[in-house]
C-alpha cells in the first residue's frame, strides 16, 4: 500500500514538473511569487512549447537568490554534483526524469559510462557521483563510473562516509568508442565540467555523449549563458506582463582582464561603476532601500573560484595582491582573462535558530525539476558568496498534497514558493538548451 501511494505521489508531482517542497522561508507569499501562481496556466504552457523547440539538458542544477523583491538565478550548472545532498524522497523523481531523458537522447541504451571529475579525492564529491550512478541503475541501466585521471589505471574501491563503495574504473579509448574493459556502453554521461580543457579521448566517440563537450568550460562562458538567460526571460516576462529585471540579474562581459599584471583594471572599475548605476536606477524604480552590490566572477569555471562582490568601483583598482591572485585562476589552473559583471542579488532565506543565511538550488533532469536543496553559510551576509569554504546543505522535503500549487487563499504556503522557484531554474535550463543548440 506504501509503495502504490509513493506511486501515485510521484505520478502528480511529474505531470506539474514542480515537486511540492518545504523552504527555510515562511511568511506571507510575495508578489512576483503570486504573479507567477496566477498566471500557472500561461506558464506552463509556454514551457511546453519551448521544450518542443529546444529540448532540455539532460541534467542541471541552478543556484538562486531571493531578495523579496526579486528573483534570479545567479550561475547554472550543467555537471551537477551534490546529488547525495538531495532529499531520499527525490530518488523516485530523478529515477522518472532519467529515464525520459534516456528515451528521448539514447532510446536503446541499456549501459551507461560516467565520466567523473578529476578531483577523486574529494569524498563528497565520490558520494554524489555514487548516488547518480545508483539513479541509473535504478532506472534501468547498466552504469559504471569512469576516471580520466592519468594515476587511475586499475579499478579503484573508495570506501564512503555514507558507508557505500564508489568504484573508479580507467577509460579506455578503443578506435571511436570508449570502455572500461569489457564495460561498452551505448552512452556516455559527463559529470566533468571539462575546466581543464576537452579530453581528447573523448573527441569524436560513436557513443551519444550528454552533454556535449561545447558544454564545457573549455568552450562555455556565463556571459553567453545569461545573454540568452536574459532573452528568455523577457520573453517569459511579455507573456505574463511583468518587468524582466525581476527576474533576470543584469550582467555584462569585461575581456581582457589580467588581475596580477593589473591590466584591463581601469575598463572593469568602469563596468562595475556602471551598472552599480543601472542597480541604483532600478532600486530608486521600485522604492528598494538596499545599497547596491555587483559580483564580478571568472566568465568561466565554478566551484566559488574567481570571485568578488564589489560595492564601490573603486575597489578594483585598491584589490591586494592576495585578493588578485585569488582571482586570477579557477578551478584546474584554468587562467580567468575574462569576467562577467553581474548585478547582485540579495538573499533573506535563512535557516534555523541562528539565521544563517541560505540560497536554494533546484535540480533538473530533463525539463523535470526533481528536488534540491539550501546552500547554508553561517559566516557569511545576505550580500556575500555562500559557495565558499564552511557551508553546508539542507535537503528540502515534501509536504503535502504534492499534485498541484496550493490555492491563493493560503498565502505563506511553502510549495507556492518552491513552484516561483521551479519556474526561475527552468527559465534558466531554457537558456542552457539555447546555448548548447547555438
Amino acid at each position: 500500500m506504501q509503495l502504490f501511494q509513493l506511486l501515485i505521489k510521484v505520478n502528480n508531482i511529474m505531470i506539474s514538473g514542480v515537486p511540492h517542497l518545504t523552504t527555510a522561508l515562511n511568511g506571507p507569499i510575495l508578489q512576483l511569487e503570486e504573479h507567477l501562481l496566477t498566471h500557472q496556466t500561461e506558464v506552463e504552457a509556454w514551457f511546453r512549447e519551448q521544450w518542443l523547440l529546444t529540448p532540455a539538458p539532460f541534467y542541471a542544477s541552478v543556484d538562486l537568490r531571493n531578495a523579496g523583491f526579486k528573483l534570479a538565478p545567479v550561475d547554472t550548472n550543467l555537471f551537477p554534483a551534490g546529488f547525495n545532498n538531495l532529499n531520499p524522497a527525490f530518488m523516485p523523481l530523478c529515477i522518472h526524469a532519467v529515464q525520459a531523458g534516456i528515451e528521448r537522447a539514447c532510446p536503446r541504451a541499456r549501459r551507461a559510462l560516467i565520466i567523473a571529475e578529476n578531483h577523486t579525492r574529494n569524498l563528497f564529491y565520490l558520494e554524489s557521483i555514487e548516488t547518480l550512478r545508483q539513479v541509473f541503475e535504478q532506472a534501468g541501466l547498466e552504469a559504471r563510473i569512469g576516471s580520466l585521471r592519468d594515476d587511475i589505471t586499475e579499478p579503484l574501491d573508495v570506501e564512503l562516509p555514507s558507508g557505500k563503495t564508489c568504484k573508479l574504473e580507467p577509460v579506455i579509448r578503443d578506435g571511436d568508442r570508449v570502455s572500461l574493459g569489457d564495460f561498452s556502453p551505448c552512452l556516455v554521461l559527463l559529470n566533468n565540467d571539462l575546466s581543464g580543457g576537452r579530453p581528447e579521448i573523448l573527441e569524436g566517440l560513436e557513443q551519444q555523449l550528454i552533454p556535449p563537450l561545447s558544454a564545457g568550460w573549455s568552450d562555455r562562458k556565463k556571459s553567453d549563458h545569461f545573454t540568452h538567460y536574459h532573452d528568455v526571460a523577457k520573453e517569459l516576462a511579455q507573456q505574463i506582463k511583468i518587468d524582466p529585471w525581476l527576474i533576470s540579474p543584469l550582467s555584462l562581459q569585461c575581456g581582457e582582464v589580467n588581475f596580477m599584471e593589473r591590466n584591463g583594471g581601469e575598463c572593469l572599475a568602469k563596468n562595475v561603476e556602471n551598472m552599480l548605476s543601472s542597480i541604483q536606477s532600478k532600486y530608486d524604480e521600485y522604492g528598494i532601500d538596499k545599497e547596491p552590490f555587483v559580483v564580478v566572477k571568472a566568465d568561466s569555471g565554478t566551484y566559488g573560484m574567481g570571485i568578488m562582490m564589489v560595492k564601490h568601483a573603486d575597489e578594483i583598482a585598491s584589490l591586494n595582491r592576495k585578493q588578485r591572485t585569488k582571482m586570477s585562476s579557477a578551478k584546474e589552473g584554468l587562467v580567468v582573462d575574462n569576467v562577467l559583471v553581474q548585478e547582485g542579488v540579495y538573499t533573506f532565506e535563512t535557516i534555523g535558530d541562528d539565521s544563517a543565511v541560505a540560497e536554494p538550488v533546484v535540480y533538473m533532469m530533463d525539463h523535470f525539476v526533481v528536488g534540491g536543496f539550501y546552500r547554508v553559510h553561517t559566516g557569511r551576509g545576505v550580500n556575500e558568496n555562500l559557495n565558499a569554504p564552511g557551508m553546508h546543505f539542507e535537503p528540502l522535503a515534501f509536504v503535502q498534497p504534492c499534485n498541484t500549487p496550493d490555492k491563493l487563499d493560503v498565502p505563506d504556503a511553502e510549495p507556492n514558493r518552491f513552484y516561483a522557484y521551479g519556474v526561475i531554474a527552468r527559465l534558466a535550463l531554457l537558456a542552457a538548451a539555447r546555448e548548447l543548440a547555438d
